[in-house]
């Protein structure tokens, strides 16, 4: 690490003698796989952008400069050229370095990137703030190909072309977002591949018109005869940009050449770089799929720990036994088929499977489509990621009373990823769905139960929300009932839902243990809200404790406190116990329900202060 150790500033990089660069690139390599190997993290994306990252670091001066990564897991190396070496050691650790760009940690990192294809929109909305402020800054906006089969990008990116702005538009194209792109963007760029011929004669014919600007005429029709048969369309170019590439993307000295006369033009201006995902690692560029996002494994054979079963693989094993029952049932899926454990479904039933890359608005529509034509679609879907079809499941769906079942995967902490993937949001707006069901299984067998009754007996819009990660100690089955005592008491009422029950059942036992009877209420519906059980088991105890993973507005808690008002039943004390506004740092899920108090031990604390407060009125946690 004689020369990475060495680079405390942008200016260090930028004084290393072009020959050192493979050098350099060879220790970042061997830099991340002994990071990630430690601490998880994202390792093929960020292999793969090495090269990438050393020029527009060399290029652009990431304090000045506005260098934007969409999305922000391709970001590693970025973080370790600006000053964030040391701090590698706590990566995606409770009060570490966050996996994604994050402006709060640096200035280098100029904006939020956890979700895909919003880049280049940021980018335009930061070249007419200097347009408007007379500033002097250079912006760049760092596409993986994956964001290209997003909606949001071509938003942007029609807009950019347009705007004359001066800006840079890098399109790191491996051929993956986190599968092997799909659709005909991914085949558009697998033929442009093959050419790059095409920027050698652009370099050269910007060198003879520069020299000679009144053969300009003649020369644009040759130009433009070439490009037709280089490139199979001139897309970009239709939309006002100026193409160079494609780059080979491990060539740094090429990449710093592209990157400079794409600055130096002072126009819209899209590179196109080719690139290895997993680059210099042999079993991640083996595997890239699978080295994606990963857990501690051996750096030196990849190993990787044995997988234990999850809600995810429960769900694709229930979705494709269903998927026999009865031909109607189709799978969807955004760029997420082994995330969201689809596997098994694609495999026996392909021509039922759809995986339409990171479009998560248009698979709510489809979905829509699918229902009214008598299809009955399960979309696979991450809780955080579900956030961008909000309003197609209301005109698309909900609206015309279509059958469309959410299987909404990560529901609740996540964890080590982070603000931007935390599931916080899903119940709060899936319970403003007209007509819309909302379930809450905390064990394997209840979410077989929960997504039968969801794809075969429900109607409408129906949601089945569950954690990453496997069940607890916790392995009944309630997923007929809407809500059920899964332990009586009588001092006070703790509600929750999900797998927060194990944590909840461990509050009672110690709470028994210290004098307290506490009374668990287990909701299995949340929408419409099942509360003729939670308030008649607060018609006995007067105390309220609601620990859940959610975000405050809309929680269950607030809808049991606005019922139990309306309906007169009066309450000595109330606690809730949640994820606050749902803006929730990274961290692994044990340290985050123990800060937020949401381990049997807060619960523990929190009943304990409900039975000091009787007769005082009612006391919400902060969150």
């Amino acid at each position: 690490m004689n020369i990475l150790q060495n680079i405390k500033e942008n200016q260090d990089l930028r004084a290393l003698p072009p020959e050192s660069l493979p050098a350099l690139c060879g220790e970042i390599r061997e830099f991340l796989v002994k990071t990630v190997s430690r601490t998880g993290g994202h390792l093929a994306s960020n292999l793969g952008a090495v090269e990438l990252t050393v020029a527009l670091h060399r290029v652009y001066d990431p304090e000045k400069d506005r260098i934007l990564f969409d999305v922000g897991h391709q970001a590693y190396v970025h973080k370790l050229l600006t000053g964030r070496r040391e701090e590698f050691a706590r990566l995606r650790c409770l009060d570490g370095l966050a996996g994604f760009p994050k402006p709060c940690e640096s200035r280098a990192d100029p904006f939020l990137a956890g979700h895909a294809s919003d880049a280049v929109s940021a980018a335009v909305g930061m070249a007419r703030a200097r347009t408007l402020r007379g500033e002097d800054y250079q912006i760049v906006a760092v596409l993986g190909d994956g964001a290209l089969t997003g909606g949001l990008s071509y938003e942007g990116l029609s807009d950019a072309g347009a705007s004359g702005e001066p800006l840079v538009v890098v399109l790191n194209d491996n051929g993956m977002s986190i599968k092997r792109s799909v659709g005909g963007v991914a085949r558009w760029l697998s033929a442009a591949r093959t050419r790059p011929g095409y920027l050698r004669f652009k370099q050269e014919y910007r060198r003879i018109v520069g020299r000679a600007p009144a053969v300009y005429n003649t020369l644009h029709q040759v130009k433009e005869w070439v490009k037709g048969q280089i490139l199979p369309t001139g897309f970009f170019e239709d939309l006002g940009f100026y193409c160079i590439g494609p780059v080979d993307g491990h060539n740094v000295g090429e990449l710093e050449n592209a990157l400079r006369w794409a600055r130096d033009l002072r126009l819209p201006v899209l590179v196109h770089v080719v690139t290895v995902k997993g680059k210099g690692v042999p079993y991640a560029q083996a595997e890239p799929e699978r080295y994606h996002g990963v857990g501690p494994f051996d750096p030196v054979t990849g190993e990787l720990p044995a997988e234990e079963k999850d809600f995810s693989a429960c769900f694709g094993e229930t979705v494709t036994r269903l998927g026999a029952r009865d031909e109607r049932v189709c799978a969807v899926t955004a760029a997420m088929e082994t995330g969201t454990g689809l596997e098994q479904f694609a495999e026996k039933f392909p021509d039922r499977y759809f995986e339409l890359g990171i479009a998560e608005g248009h698979a709510a529509a489809m979905c829509g489509g699918m229902a009214k034509q008598g299809l009955c679609p399960v979309f696979a879907v991450y809780s955080t990621f579900l956030q961008r079809s909000y309003d197609m499941l209301i005109e698309d769906i909900a609206l015309m009373g279509l059958h469309v079942v959410l299987a909404v995967d990560r529901a609740g902490l996540v964890g080590r990823d982070g603000v931007t993937h935390q599931g916080s949001f899903d119940l709060a707006f899936l319970s403003t769905v007209p007509g819309a069901r909302i379930y809450a299984p905390a064990s394997f067998q209840e979410l077989e139960t929960m997504l039968e009754r969801a794809v075969l007996e429900d109607k409408g819009l129906v949601a089945v929300r569950y954690p990453r990660g496997g069940e607890g100690a916790y392995r009944e089955d309630h997923g007929r009932e809407d809500a059920t005592v899964l332990r009586p008491g009588t001092d006070v009422t703790l509600v929750t839902h999900g797998v927060l029950v194990n944590q909840a059942l461990e509050a009672a036992r110690l709470l028994e243990e210290r004098g307290v009877s506490a009374e668990v209420v287990k909701l299995n519906l949340l929408c419409p809200p099942a509360l003729d059980v939670p308030l008649a088991s607060l018609g006995r105890t007067g105390r309220l404790l609601c620990a859940e993973e959610v975000c405050r507005p809309g929680s269950m808690g607030m809808t049991i406190l606005a019922a139990a008002a309306a309906r007169g039943v009066a309450l000595k004390a109330s606690r809730l116990l949640d994820l606050g506004n749902g803006a929730v740092p990274h961290g692994s899920v044990e340290e985050l329900r123990a800060r937020l108090g949401l381990d049997a031990e807060g619960m523990v604390r929190a009943a304990e202060k409900l039975m000091g407060t009787a007769g005082e009125g009612h006391e919400k946690a902060e969150a």
